[in-house]
């Protein structure tokens, strides 16, 4: 799997290759600022990036904005993008295209090698994974708000939960000790306290996964 990272702290940059490479996949650029990521991902067409989301010049959005750029020029490529802290309007605007391949995740979650490739491999499948810090705080706030989401039961809120981390019927079964038709049922539940249009199983969880955090 080929990847170009963007990344404007050298240390975290080589850390991110070693990482990476040991973790099998093919690191075939390695770049600091926005403007080098897209010039980069134009050239060597690779399957992900993974970029910071603060980058030179401004450190803002830069690595955001060329995220959105690149989705939009290459639409098959993934990308996950990493943060130093809690932004739920990241995870938003990721989502915006209702198409999978994205992510966000904080920096923290690099020291958790095995998850955090794990992470990687689904986005480039065409997942999503969304860092559980900002589910865990989404989750908080449903719970004061009025909205739909706000008027689940406890237990649908963990699933919706789980269901916005990208995570499968059967890992939400596991990690809730619950069966794959319980699962099921909830998310189905779910679907009808939102008012979701039926459609394909994969297009309804990003949906129920869009109004989760635009609710919020």
């Amino acid at each position: 799997m080929r990847v170009v990272i963007g990344e404007d702290e050298a240390l975290l940059r080589r850390g991110l290759e070693l990482v990476l490479d040991e973790g099998g996949f093919d690191v075939v650029d390695s770049v600091s600022d926005a403007e080098s990521l897209e010039r980069s991902v134009a050239t060597h067409r690779p399957d992900l990036v993974v970029t910071d989301i603060r980058m030179p010049p401004t450190y803002t959005e830069e690595g955001l904005v060329a995220a959105a750029r690149i989705r939009e020029q290459f639409p098959g490529t993934s990308v996950v993008v990493l943060s130093q802290h809690v932004q739920r309007r990241y995870a938003v605007e990721l989502l915006s295209d209702q198409a999978g391949g994205v992510g966000y995740l904080l920096k923290q979650r690099i020291a958790d090698v095995d998850t955090f490739l794990g992470n990687l491999r689904e986005v480039a499948q065409g997942g999503t994974a969304i860092d559980p810090d900002v589910i865990a705080l989404m989750v908080a706030r449903a719970r004061i708000s009025d909205s739909a989401v706000g008027a689940l039961t406890v237990r649908q809120r963990e699933v919706l939960a789980l269901v916005a981390e990208g995570r499968s019927n059967a890992s939400i079964a596991a990690l809730l000790f619950l069966t794959e038709k319980s699962v099921v049922q909830h998310i189905s539940r779910i679907y009808d306290a939102l008012s979701l249009p039926v459609d394909s199983d994969a297009h309804r969880r990003v949906l129920a996964v869009l109004q989760y955090l635009n609710q919020q």
